[in-house]
């Protein structure tokens, strides 16, 4: 179901209700761009360390911005069945009262969308306002002082004609008497209101409906006593709840403190907390300390997955939807009475005829179907009494409770290794102080890096060149083949923090 600024003050007391009932959440997002070209060397490295791929990341994220968030709310029903609701929410940043944003777009990342179908209209068009709690500060003391701001150049050019209409009307005007104001956008008539009270202390607006405004010549003393009434449609708590926009679902999610599912969503919470809670802070580890604050339980869909990969024989592939169809095949999950029954609501029934990829109501359904189809072979691995009973929710929970709050942390490119056609075989992990042997090698196999904890280590890594061609798209040990032209060993020392190289590994928030 699609949601713009048209729609959400009418939807978001039925959000509040379906949030306050879900089982847990899943989340997506797209965006104008991923990774900055500025400042040069801002591309994630495969040796970056955490604090070192946040600050890339949230360099990125304070340039680009949201154009889609989708978020599918999971209700478990009883015998096992879960009824998603999944949204799309085109957002674009408030121009209300607080200073204009600028929007950075990357060509590669629009043509990518573009590619999917996104409707740039509904988001430029219809996109809902929202703001972070500094600028929400920042224009509730605009409004304390009475000095209102239209920073949109489209709005300006209306209110200066409205005041020009009204203050050539005003002059003739008897008290008591109105004029209509006519064919005005919401943010239109709030920024018309407050203009025009500011300007003129014997004037009274009132909103018709219908994109109208009344204006009314009143005395200074039934001013004041329009002012204090309950009834004002410009109440500073009113403005500020209509400018906070998406961010009004922002906090009922986190006042929720349901788990929230996503797949890789290191950069979907740099830009929950950047757009909606405060600008990035510098410190990764105050990132961390709030983003747990808001989210207690974070399970990262690419995180369960890898972990289970090494148990099933899973086929080649690279994108969620792959992964979601994977899951969903005979050989993995066969259909039986304790498998979880995922139905769509019908105000989200057509991603149940057609898959849309990218789209990010569909790939937040994507990310909790996966979690739920995890779980339920964790369970059934763990137990044969899966197989007679039907699991809860939380029996899920308790399955996937290793996986809390660890994000994957995607690796960087290697494409120098990749023009070298070299093969890249990682040893043990040692500490950084340890003595480099000549020509050690060790085979490794998955779960290598499990109980590390955060220290710097010195890391093998031997390049063998030509040999065997052996290789899955998860990175698993790779044999070593007599046929190697020659095998050079190099050391590098960095900070890890449950930390892959290989596979990429995970950030514990």
């Amino acid at each position: 179901m699609d949601v713009g600024a048209a729609d959400f003050a009418r939807c978001l007391p039925c959000l509040q209700d379906r949030v306050g009932r879900a089982a847990f959440l899943g989340l997506d997002m797209e965006f104008t761009g991923l990774h900055s070209a500025f400042p040069q060397n801002n591309q994630p490295s495969l040796f970056d360390s955490p604090a070192e791929r946040y600050q890339k990341v949230r360099q990125s994220v304070q340039r680009f911005t949201i154009t889609q968030l989708g978020l599918a709310i999971f209700s478990e029903e009883n015998s096992n069945k879960y009824v998603v609701h999944s949204y799309n929410f085109f957002l674009f940043p408030s121009t209300l009262g607080v200073t204009d944003a600028e929007l950075t777009l990357s060509t590669s990342s629009i043509q990518f969308l573009s590619h999917y179908g996104f409707d740039y209209n509904k988001f430029l068009k219809d996109g809902i306002p929202y703001m972070n709690e500094l600028q929400e500060n920042i224009l509730s003391q605009r409004l304390l002082e009475g000095n209102w701001k239209v920073c949109s150049a489209l709005n300006l050019n209306v209110v200066k004609k409205a005041i020009d209409e009204v203050t050539c009307w005003i002059a003739a005007a008897k008290e008591g008497d109105t004029v209509i104001l006519q064919d005005l956008s919401d943010s239109q008539m709030l920024d018309v209101q407050l203009v025009l009270r500011q300007a003129l202390p014997n004037v009274w607006t009132q909103p018709l409906g219908d994109n109208e405004v009344m204006v009314k010549k009143v005395s200074l003393q039934h001013r004041r006593l329009l002012e204090s009434s309950s009834h004002d449609s410009c109440q500073k708590e009113l403005i500020l709840t209509s400018a906070r926009g998406f961010t009004n679902l922002f906090q009922i999610i986190v006042r929720a403190k349901k788990p929230l599912v996503g797949h890789n969503m290191l950069m979907d919470l740099c830009h929950l907390h950047d757009k909606f809670y405060n600008p990035l802070p510098e410190s990764y580890e105050e990132f961390k300390k709030n983003i747990h604050h808001l989210f207690p339980v974070l399970i990262d869909t690419k995180t369960v997955t890898k972990s289970i990969w090494k148990n099933y024989q899973f086929p080649r592939v690279s994108n969620l939807l792959e992964v979601y169809e994977v899951l969903c095949s005979s050989d993995l999950n066969p259909v039986d009475p304790t498998c979880p029954v995922i139905a769509f609501a019908s105000d989200s029934a057509r991603y149940a005829e057609k898959a849309a990829p990218h789209e990010a109501a569909y790939d937040a359904f994507l990310c909790g179907s996966v979690l739920l189809k995890s779980a339920h072979l964790l369970l059934c691995e763990l137990t044969d009494d899966a197989a007679t009973a039907n699991p809860s929710f939380s029996q899920y929970l308790t399955m996937l409770a290793e996986y809390f709050n660890k994000v994957n942390f995607i690796r960087g490119g290697v494409s120098s290794i990749v023009r070298m056609n070299c093969r890249i075989f990682l040893g043990r992990m040692l500490p950084a102080d340890t003595p480099l042997p000549w020509l050690s090698v060790f085979e490794v196999g998955h779960g290598w890096m499990k109980g590390r904890s955060t220290r710097s280590y010195s890391l093998f890594v031997a390049l063998i060149l030509g040999g065997s061609q052996r290789t899955n798209s998860f990175c698993s040990p790779i044999d070593l083949s007599m046929s190697f032209v020659f095998c050079m060993i190099t050391k590098i020392t960095l900070s890890c923090r449950s930390l892959s190289i290989a596979t990429g590994g995970t950030l514990r928030m």
